[in-house]
């Protein structure tokens, strides 16, 4: 047999450089039917039909959910208060409550009741009295309200205000108590 030879449109060739597509002449070349202009038609009705339907469908889908993780909190505070209804059916529960609330106590029971149970270095220390007279401030309140907000807004840290109380991170040099 004799071999044959490849036929020249089969034969590898190299790329002609790339030129411009022509887009009107792409354009131009598509033909468009009645069938075709009538099913596009229709598909853009069907979009704009469809796509509100879709959102509120979504939405209330994402409203279904928020209502039902709703009922679950509900029903979850209807079991803590039958629970609780259920504690309340106790006596000793019932004593225990009044006891710690009300402060009631039974018959021969001693209660003592600590009004101030702060440490003595937390106590409020003696405050000078209030003059009588009226003092004239030397500078403009207005002024000095700006000047005041001004620096607590440029702080770098926050100070605690403290009356009476010694800072603790202080040595009593510091503070004026204590021996020189």
């Amino acid at each position: 047999m004799a071999e044959k030879a490849a036929p020249p449109s089969r034969a590898p060739q190299r790329r002609a450089a790339r030129r411009p597509v022509d887009v009107r002449g792409w354009l131009g070349g598509i033909r468009l039917s009645g069938f075709m202009v009538i099913m596009m038609g229709l598909v853009v009705l069907a979009a704009f039909v469809l796509v509100p339907t879709i959102g509120t469908y979504l939405d209330q889908r994402q409203q279904i959910a928020a209502l039902e993780s709703a009922v679950e909190l509900t029903r979850q505070e209807v079991a803590d208060l039958e629970s609780q209804r259920a504690r309340w059916t106790d006596p000793a529960y019932i004593t225990t409550q009044a006891r710690e609330r009300l402060y009631y106590v039974r018959p021969g029971e001693v209660v003592y009741l600590v009004d101030n149970d702060l440490p003595p270095e937390l106590a409020p220390q003696e405050q000078t009295p209030i003059s009588a007279e009226l003092e004239q401030t030397r500078t403009d309140w207005m002024s000095q309200l700006v000047r005041s907000v001004t620096a607590a807004g440029l702080a770098q840290t926050v100070k605690p205000l403290t009356v009476g109380v010694p800072d603790p991170t202080s040595t009593p040099s510091e503070t004026g108590t204590g021996a020189p």
